[in-house]
């Protein structure tokens, strides 16, 4: 056995929403689903209850597929929205970019991703309209689809206002609108808008619906709002390895997170310690909010020294996200005096 040391004393709080266990109402719905025998491969009542759920709650008609992870949706979802030759663009920090190893490319079979700029992870419209329109010869990937985070990379939201003129850019060019949704529930509940507000309303064509940040065990949905990019959307699953065989269990808890409210809930708290986390660290001279905290992330700059005597004692954290700096990452399981554990060390150490 390989002796991978004693990590008791690392606090692992804030470093990510992932590390996270599977909240209540999520647990409780599996058990319930775990009860005799279902058919296999999405015949089940639990998905077709969980699809009748997500239309509920989006308040439209759409197709919805359930697979294990956010690199499976968001590959997936782009590559149903373009052929090899076309291009996808997004924005230079999107996960899509720099956290998925190349799947969007891959499973389109070489769709190219084109990247634009913009402030505070999100795209700049001159931009993207640059760089769809500066060749239209056969020699250059057309542009076809155009790819969004809500939350962004850097815990910021794209307004409503923002999205309808992301929305009618993308009507002007004929751009297909991919949101990567994963952080979906949480820039809901911090904008205080209903789901299809920051949705369809405002021009999306597919949303890749989060679950394991917000307390799911595993599973994200993927929400086709324009119901003909969907077709044959299940092979895709199917071929990609994201069929699951006890389907039952990957869609149960959207039925119970979702009843419940649990899934604004959840992400209402993260949102919660992140605000209270930066009006702390406002209030330290020494170190600087890079980013305005709208959703559950907090991006702090300070000395790389001071970084280093916070590892020391015993904080988890990650610098390798957005521009730089050290980001800190609130869940459904945050807790207040947990926040002021890391306020009380972040002092100490400047």
């Amino acid at each position: 056995m390989i002796n991978t040391g004693d990590h008791s004393e690392l606090k692992h709080h804030f470093a990510s929403d992932n590390y996270a266990g599977i909240c209540a109402e999520a647990w409780q719905a599996m058990a319930e689903a775990n009860s005799g025998l279902a058919s296999s491969y999405g015949d089940d009542r639990w998905t077709a209850q969980a699809c009748e759920k997500i239309r509920e709650v989006f308040e439209t008609d759409c197709e919805v597929f359930f697979v294990f992870n956010g690199t499976a949706a968001n590959s997936l979802a782009l590559a149903s929205l373009c052929q090899s030759y076309h291009s996808i663009v997004c924005h230079e920090m999107a996960h899509i970019e720099t956290d998925e190893c190349g799947a969007s490319e891959f499973f389109s079979n070489g769709t190219k991703v084109l990247l634009v700029p913009g402030d505070n992870g999100k795209i700049n419209l001159d931009a993207v309209e640059h760089t769809i329109t500066k060749r239209s010869d056969i020699h250059y990937p057309k542009a076809r689809a155009l790819s969004i985070t809500q939350a962004t990379e850097l815990g910021t939201l794209y307004s409503v206002e923002e999205l309808q003129a992301i929305g009618e850019l993308a009507k002007r060019f004929d751009l297909r609108v991919h949101m990567d949704g994963a952080r979906f529930a949480n820039a809901v509940a911090a904008l205080s808008v209903t789901p299809k507000e920051i949705s369809w309303q405002a021009g999306v064509d597919v949303l890749t619906f989060g679950g394991t940040k917000n307390g799911f065990a595993v599973g994200e949905a993927v929400v086709f709002f324009n119901k003909q990019l969907a077709y044959e959307f299940d092979y895709r699953c199917k071929q990609a390895g994201q069929l699951a065989s006890k389907m039952r269990f990957l869609t149960a808890p959207w039925i119970g997170m979702l009843e419940s409210g649990a899934w604004l809930r959840n992400a209402a708290h993260a949102n919660s310690c992140a605000r209270l986390l930066a009006n702390e660290i406002k209030k330290i001279p020494q170190v600087r909010i890079m980013f305005e905290s709208q959703a559950n992330s907090v991006f702090l700059e300070m000395a790389p020294d001071a970084l280093e005597r916070l590892r020391a004692r015993g904080w988890h954290f990650y610098t390798f996200i957005g521009s730089g700096g050290a980001r800190f990452m609130c869940s459904w399981d945050t807790k207040v005096e947990e926040v002021a554990n890391l306020v009380a060390d972040i002092k100490a150490v400047v």
